[in-house]
């Protein structure tokens, strides 16, 4: 498995967005809940006004409801996956048994 997508979270994403455009020369284009950088290899993305700031890392899977179902069955939390969205997949943001946050992604 793979990483294939980070997401950072902050309370205040336009400056979240500055300092990590200043940082990495990343590209970034908006969209209506924040938008992606361009960061090379793994797109991006960035959401402001997220109350549990982090960047939590997406893992590509091939059949997300079946990963959904086995975060499940080992006593993870799994949301369920959002519909498909062109150039972006699938997601589903998930925890392990002690809370731990991770993404899975289906492209």
């Amino acid at each position: 498995m793979k990483a294939s997508y980070l997401e950072i979270g902050a309370p205040d994403g336009e400056r979240a967005r500055a300092f990590f455009a200043e940082l990495f020369a990343w590209a970034f284009t908006p969209m209506d809940s924040g938008g992606w950088f361009d960061s090379g290899d793994i797109r991006t993305g960035l959401h402001g006004q997220d109350d549990r700031p982090a960047i939590v890392v997406y893992f590509e899977v091939l059949d997300i409801d079946a990963a959904v179902a086995r975060v499940r069955e080992l006593g993870g939390d799994a949301e369920d996956p959002t519909p498909d969205v062109p150039g972006f997949g699938r997601f589903s943001t998930c925890a392990d048994p002690q809370g731990i946050r991770f993404g899975l992604r289906q492209i």
